[in-house]
């Protein structure tokens, strides 16, 4: 080599090696209580990924409460996103699917995007959807940035899924202090929830507002929080989003026709030749949680008196839920992306309405006003629709204002030709592109949202909505409709092209499956989930009212 070579290739070589050291230390690093960590500053932000906010849950630690994380010396690079929670593998073409890089039992770990300098800022935690078993806190459409620049602190977090999540067994309970099982996913949730109140305002983070988030599985998840005493003043703001108060199964009892969630688990234990409790921790983790679906094992909070004390609709009716102002909505075509939720349509108008007027008896004539046999694929659609997540949406409203707190409820009916091209108008958790600003980061196989001038205006209103409700408990955004609370008129708003404020939003829908749900509950032996419309139990009659 030249000297001439040298004199220009060392120094270029020594510069290269010093960039990664010079970068590293330029990056945030933040000292929480928890440990030092390293992120990432971007456009204004400092982003920290796959922080542990508990020790992994294997071995024998696997279907026991969550324990302390333990702590390190130094600081820990908090850089990429920690693996998912072991789920099972998508169904082919879906388009929830998304590109997730790494499973594993050792997933108890969270994400924080906050904007520089942040001090006191409200906190906004977000819980995945994936119907309990399946998502996770690294999805795209969770991307926190674009919420963050509008103030808010965003954490997401990942909790343990399926049979390793929510397994309650006679064995699990008999080595359990409070002689309870299950529920080990809703505990992870509460454990990152505690973290938050220890550690975030040293993200810049006010742990006195807190907002709990949540879509689908995630909006189920902060019902089941707002109803669970251990999560009790770890928030004070909660947006549930598609979420559906369905009846669960109770620890021990066989009620409202469930099997009894030590029953499911014993059985489903049986069913995958395991003898013993030490026999299923023994047994592979990815194996365990594809064949225990495979089994029939059903993901649901068990009622066990403790962590879930009540049915939700019943800690709700006494008004023991937690007392804090909630945002919860639904969107207009969610069954349109869940057909298997729905039954098959009958096959003329004359045999729905037979069906309908057999199974629901005095209550025919209101079901058809609302679904009627002029549209019956249609109204098969909406009736499901209705029963899981708008009849929950409203009911979320209605009880927190019952309780004095205020409640703004919602109906996401925006199309764009992508989706409705392929029929999904309105689709479940189409609205998340809007909140979070994700878009770009949506799934391969999603719709593609268009980059127009429209699309920005409603992205832009969506999100100044949440955060604001994030700061101060009341959805408020530049240029746009005042968001009144549900209160006495039944305000809602509608997200269409833009937002449209309303009042009484179908009206008779909330009380037609009221009503379904009190006859059911009365009666004690039927669940009130997705069992409806011509494919529901005959009701009972003579109750009209819930106690």
């Amino acid at each position: 080599m030249s000297s001439l070579c040298k004199r220009l290739l060392v120094p270029a070589l020594a510069a290269l090696a010093l960039a990664p050291a010079a970068a590293r230390a330029e990056a945030p690093v933040v000292k929480a209580p928890a440990g030092a960590v390293r992120g990432v500053a971007q456009d204004g932000l400092e982003i920290f990924k796959g922080i542990p906010y508990a020790a992994p849950p294997v071995g024998t630690l696997r279907w026991k409460p969550p324990a302390a994380a333990a702590s390190w010396s130094g600081v820990r690079d908090a850089l990429d996103f920690g693996p998912s929670c072991l789920q099972p593998k998508p169904r082919p073409g879906s388009i929830y699917a998304s590109p997730l890089k790494a499973f594993s039992e050792d997933c108890l770990s969270l994400n924080v995007w906050t904007p520089a300098k942040a001090a006191k800022a409200p906190v906004l935690v977000w819980i995945h959807g994936g119907s309990l078993i399946g998502g996770s806190s690294a999805e795209g459409l969770y991307d926190g940035a674009a919420l963050a620049r509008r103030g808010v602190v965003v954490v997401s977090i990942n909790y343990r899924l399926g049979v390793l999540g929510y397994m309650a067994h006679p064995e699990l309970s008999a080595e359990s202090p409070d002689h309870v099982s299950g529920n080990y996913g809703l505990l992870d949730q509460i454990a990152a929830l505690k973290w938050v109140q220890k550690n975030i305002a040293a993200f810049g983070g006010d742990p006195a507002k807190v907002t709990i988030a949540g879509e689908s599985a995630g909006g189920l998840s902060v019902m089941y929080l707002m109803a669970s005493p251990p999560a009790r003043g770890l928030f004070s703001k909660a947006i549930a989003q598609s979420a559906y108060m369905v009846s669960t199964p109770e620890l021990r009892e066989p009620r409202f026709g469930h099997v009894p969630a030590e029953t499911m688990g014993a059985a489903t234990a049986a069913k995958l030749g395991a003898k013993s409790l030490a026999d299923l921790r023994a047994m592979d983790a990815e194996t365990l949680t594809t064949n225990a679906l495979l089994a029939g094992f059903q993901t649901f909070g068990a009622v066990d008196g403790k962590v879930l004390p009540k049915q939700l609709v019943d800690t709700f009716d006494a008004g023991e839920q937690a007392h804090v102002p909630i945002l919860a909505g639904f969107n207009s075509g969610e069954i349109r992306s869940l057909r298997f939720l729905a039954p098959p349509p009958p096959a003329d108008a004359a045999a729905y309405e037979k069906e309908i007027r057999a199974r629901y008896g005095d209550l025919a004539d209101n079901f058809l006003k609302l679904y009627p046999s002029s549209d019956v694929p249609e109204s098969v659609l909406l009736t499901t629709r209705d029963a899981l997540y708008g009849w929950t949406a409203e009911r979320l409203v209605a009880k927190q204002t019952a309780v004095g707190q205020a409640g703004y409820f919602y109906l996401f009916d925006h199309g764009y030709p992508a989706a409705d091209a392929a029929g999904l108008h309105g689709f479940h958790a189409s609205e998340l592109p809007y909140v979070f600003g994700s878009a770009k980061s949506a799934p391969p196989a999603w719709p593609k949202n268009p980059d127009t001038p429209e699309e920005a205006r409603l992205t832009a209103a969506m999100g100044d909505y949440w955060a604001s409700f994030a700061k101060d408990g009341a959805p408020k955004a530049a240029g746009q409709p005042a968001w009144r609370p549900y209160g006495a008129e039944r305000a809602y708003m509608a997200f269409v092209a833009a937002p449209q404020p309303g009042v009484h939003l179908r009206p008779g829908m909330y009380e037609l499956n009221e009503a379904v749900m009190c006859r059911r509950r009365a009666r004690g032996d039927t669940p009130w989930n997705w069992n409806v419309g011509v494919v529901a139990p005959p009701l009972p009659s003579g109750v009209t009212q819930c106690r």
